[in-house]
């Protein structure tokens, strides 16, 4: 078994904010292989350039997707922006062929819009900006070619993104998700809280949730760990590593998962975050009519409101204490679990109170009646 660290890629947004740089680059008659743009963290991120050159009115630039190690359908694959300059100072992104467009509510972007991500559209609008003559804008639209028929094999078509691809990456960089090595890369993480004098540990599946954990509830950021999709992994070394207590910290699409007993929540392997959300309700009283809607919805975002508007919110604590309990099983009582339930704002839905009791210790701003 190889020790070789294994290489990370950047993102489809990534490609799109290079691409339109390198387009804009080719209309002011530099054109370029390479170049550099900014994650929305601020890193700097230096990206090889396929193609670029000029147009009558702007340019074209195109990039190769590369995804590192992981195994992304959309390694590989052609990104590219056609850029108009204009004389209006404002930078405005379009869908173009193979990039889609969202139809339905509950996504990071509305109604009608391309589907192209925050973080990707912070990306490319700074990439643009930062090499236009000063009074200039532009008008960008992302191209990949075959979009539409590979978006066929990813979520999309279930989430009502139509025609093509989304463009995605909240960091601009692909972190490799080859099972095993993957997983094991995570345990440190756990071995450096432990070396830190906690026993106790807080497990977000991603960065937006790490961030929220720590910037807006205080969660001290030496003990707040990401665990991807792999929380029963975990669970499992927080239990090797001597941890007592772990305040499950996440996005209801993950934890409503982990309240149906489901500890690697990638949707490949299972997926019943609508039929959990839609039990629970039916066990807290819910009409049939907010079942049926539940099940109808194409996320847990878009679920949300419908849920506020039955007056069921009190759902979400259920799932909280729920979730806690098919972890603490999961690991034969051998961890206290609590767990907390946010938006993608940050908004905290529910939690049990054993996460109140964890999060107060480890000195959470949580109101008290949240």
């Amino acid at each position: 078994m190889s020790d070789k660290p294994m290489r990370k890629g950047i993102t489809t947004g990534t490609c799109a904010a290079a691409a339109a740089k390198a387009a804009i680059m080719a209309r002011l008659g530099q054109p370029v292989t390479v170049v550099e743009v900014l994650s929305p963290q601020g890193i700097a991120l230096k990206v090889p350039i396929a193609e670029c050159h000029a147009s009558t009115d702007g340019g074209f630039g195109w990039v190769i997707k590369d995804a590192g190690d992981d195994p992304d359908i959309t390694n590989g694959i052609k990104i590219g922006a056609k850029v108009m300059v204009t004389s209006q100072p404002a930078i405005v992104i379009k869908a173009g062929e193979g990039v889609g467009t969202v139809t339905k509510p509950g996504l990071a972007v509305p109604v009608g819009e391309p589907a192209i991500n925050p973080g990707p559209r912070t990306m490319i609008t700074k990439a643009v900006e930062d090499c236009l003559p000063p009074g200039k804008g532009a008008i960008v639209t992302i191209i990949v070619p075959n979009g539409e028929k590979l978006a066929a094999k990813t979520l999309n078509p279930i989430l009502g993104i139509v025609g093509g691809l989304s463009i995605i990456g909240t960091t601009g960089i692909v972190e490799p998700m080859s099972e095993e090595a993957f997983k094991n890369s995570l345990v440190p993480q756990i071995s450096v809280v432990h070396a830190l004098g906690y026993d106790e540990i807080v497990f977000a599946p991603g960065k937006i949730g790490q961030d929220i954990a720590v910037n807006r509830y205080g969660l001290p950021a030496a003990a707040v760990v990401q665990t991807s999709n792999f929380i029963g992994h975990m669970l499992e070394n927080a239990v090797k590593y001597g941890m007592r207590r772990v305040l499950l910290f996440g996005h209801l699409g993950k934890i409503v998962k982990v309240s149906a007993g489901i500890f690697h929540t990638h949707n490949r392997m299972a997926d019943a975050r609508l039929e959990t959300l839609a039990a629970y309700m039916a066990l807290s009283g819910a009409p049939q009519a907010a079942i049926k809607e539940i099940l109808s919805s194409t996320t847990t975002e878009a679920a949300m409101p419908i849920i506020t508007r039955y007056n069921m919110n009190e759902v979400y604590n259920l799932l909280a204490e729920r979730a806690s309990a098919r972890a603490i099983r999961y690991v034969f009582g051998e961890l206290v679990v609590g767990t907390v339930i946010v938006t993608l704002k940050g908004d905290i839905l529910g939690l049990d109170q054993t996460a109140r009791e964890i999060g107060g210790h480890l000195g959470w701003n949580v109101p008290i009646e949240s």
